[in-house]
């Protein structure tokens, strides 16, 4: 192919989110036209869910559902099958409110007597209320009307999906798709069997999608941007797809999955349906490869680029610097439909419901991280060890496009780490020039984020924060280099509280040489922050040892021992099993944790005994019982 100028398409494939677009098309269509190329953009993903409930999509769903042999038949198709004229009534209005162009729905959806309720609505229970009234109401408020009927709907489309996956494909979800066939599977066997089996209604109807997209933009170039291992099985179907049609179209496989996952790819079967794979930050890649389809630039002068060769996997590496973040443009949204997104409220915590809930504009204030030396984060990797920052004249410019373009004000920086000094100066700008957006956004609890500085972000537009306070254990903490104290963590945690923000902890559990004792002491640090007004809400989640972390390049250092990758393993590689000596329970401790964190988010049990939460014996806590309360007062 030699063409003077390539006309490219970037695709979002299932599934990635649902109230907002993936932020990476964006970031590259901004980016290639800053440059003069003719690029397009595209979400598969929302396009696909749209299409399986339109009422076209809701009468082949039921034609799966009466096809199946009655031993396969579950209580969710059941509910389906009988419920299938008022949920074919309901499904079109119940779309509509989600998108915000019939909130007055609301109040039908809120009688409880509109929808079809299946069994995702069994969620309620865990709500009831002690005096026997809404048993919402603890949860929204006497007021929070549409708020309630957003949460109804979600329960209702959560409801459809699995009657999805009941009946037409074991692996659905709105975002983790497939995602075993992809998360660090060594082996393309898996995938390779999916990708040949017949289609069925997803495969179709995306198979669709994608001719029309292809009819539409005529590209000659076509990226597949993966996050997730949630969205590999789907880009890898419209790639098939896009070389049955048109075998001349190059397709170009990148993004996060890519980039953590398929750094030492030697499966030549990927490159059936792909033309190229690349690696990290794609704008110089791009331009290369870009160079190359047009006839300017041979496939020995790629950068960071796999491709095929007589059956063979090659990875070409012309070095080039990168597109330094001043100059990689303002992304843009043009061509993506915003007014279809659906602001879903799925989990009633208050940071886990700003993912999902309302469509945020998704901006980065750097690249990479700038401090970049935690021990369980992937620090030997370009997303986060190449630190570049933009000035703040330059991102209030792109923030004051981007609100011109999409007419929304909302933002979530997406980086890894905020730096303190960049949002600062970011702060300072957007209030010098009068412009009024909401933000929120990832951070470190630094001492940098003093009161003060808590209170210019507040005033310029911050109305949440989230950190980590991973181990919750000053020993651990230590150990993973995470630069931070509790004690420390108490104060800059309060000090945005008392701005106003929500604060939200990430919080882990099974990091190497954790022991019982800390893992009851971590909780207990939990609950004084809650007790004293520091967080609103947190997530626990269970330590995954990577290959690309400190503690995967040295697991000595960290007291355990790694388990051996499949020597033969040709495809993913990231995820890595570990033995730690450690004689702690993890997965039954595991349970009380989240349990007792579940219950301090509503203010239930703040002022208990840290050991009534787990079902296994724990020991009595060593940390005193104003700790966090003498760490605010110093």
């Amino acid at each position: 192919m030699s063409l003077s100028s390539p006309r490219v398409l970037a695709v979002i494939p299932p599934m990635t989110q649902l109230n907002t677009p993936y932020p990476s098309t964006a970031y590259l269509t901004g980016f290639l036209r800053s440059r003069g190329i003719h690029a397009q953009q595209v979400d598969l993903a929302l396009a696909l869910v749209l299409e399986l409930f339109s009422p076209a999509g809701l009468d082949q769903i039921r034609d799966a559902v009466l096809a199946l042999p009655d031993a396969e038949r579950t209580p969710q198709t059941a509910w389906f099958s009988a419920e299938f004229p008022a949920i074919a009534a309901a499904t079109p209005r119940v779309i509509a409110f989600l998108q915000g162009r019939d909130p007055t729905v609301a109040h039908r959806i809120n009688t409880r007597s509109f929808l079809p309720e299946g069994a995702r609505f069994a969620s309620l229970d865990n709500y009831v209320d002690e005096d026997g009234g809404d048993p919402l109401a603890w949860a929204f408020g006497a007021l929070g009307l549409q708020d309630r009927a957003r949460h109804l709907a979600t329960l209702f489309l959560n409801d459809l999906a699995d009657v999805l996956r009941d009946a037409v494909d074991a692996r659905f979800e709105f975002v983790r798709y497939a995602e075993s066939l992809a998360a660090a599977q060594a082996h393309f066997d898996p995938l390779a069997e999916a990708l040949a089996a017949p289609p069925n209604l997803v495969d179709r109807t995306l198979h669709a999608l994608t001719l029309a997209a292809l009819l539409q933009h005529q590209p000659d170039v076509v990226l597949l941007s993966v996050p997730f291992p949630g969205s590999v099985y789907a880009a890898l179907r419209i790639a098939q797809t896009i070389k049955a049609a048109r075998p001349e179209v190059v397709c170009v496989l990148g993004g996060g999955y890519v980039n953590t996952e398929l750094r030492e790819l030697a499966e030549p079967r990927v490159f059936d349906v792909v033309d190229y794979v690349t690696l990290d930050a794609g704008e110089r890649p791009l331009l290369a490869l870009l160079e190359h389809v047009a006839g300017k630039r041979s496939k020995t002068r790629l950068v960071r680029t796999f491709w095929r060769d007589q059956g063979q996997v090659k990875y070409t590496n012309f070095v080039e610097p990168d597109i330094p973040f001043d100059d990689v443009g303002t992304p843009t949204w043009d061509g993506l439909p915003l007014d279809r997104y659906l602001s879903l409220l799925d989990m009633l915590n208050p940071m886990n419901r700003l993912w999902s809930d309302g469509r945020w504009n998704k901006l980065t204030v750097a690249h990479g991280c700038y401090w970049k030396k935690c021990s369980f984060c992937d620090v030997s990797l370009d997303y986060i060890s190449r630190y570049e920052a933009a000035s703040a004249e330059v991102l209030v410019d792109r923030i004051e496009a981007i609100v011109k373009e999409t007419g929304q004000t909302g933002f979530h920086f997406v980086d890894e780490a905020a730096p303190p000094k960049a949002l600062k100066a970011l702060a300072e700008e957007l209030i010098r020039r009068g412009v009024a957006i909401s933000w929120w956004g990832n951070i470190r609890f630094e001492k940098t984020f003093t009161p003060e500085l808590a209170q210019l972000l507040a005033d310029s537009g911050c109305i949440a924060i989230s950190g980590g306070l991973e181990v919750a254990s000053d020993r651990l903490l230590q150990l993973m280099k995470k630069g931070v104290s509790i004690e420390q963590v108490a104060r800059v945690t309060k000090a945005f509280a008392d701005a106003g923000v929500l604060v939200h902890a990430y919080l882990m559990y099974g990091f190497p040489t954790q022991t019982t004792q800390d893992t009851v002491d971590a909780l207990e640090y939990v609950r004084q922050l809650f007790e004293n007004g520091c967080i609103h809400s947190g997530f626990f989640h269970r330590f995954a040892c990577t290959v690309h972390s400190p503690v995967g390049m040295n697991p000595a250092e960290y007291g355990v021992t790694l388990q051996p990758l499949p020597a033969d393993g040709r495809f993913a590689k990231n995820d890595i099993a570990f033995i730690d000596p450690t004689p702690t329970d993890h997965e039954g401790l595991g349970q009380g944790l989240k349990k007792g964190l579940y219950n301090f988010m509503h203010g239930i049990g703040v002022d208990s005994d840290i050991r009534s939460w787990f079902s296994v014996r724990v020991p009595k806590t060593t940390v005193p019982r104003r700790f966090v309360e003498r760490a605010l007062e110093r």
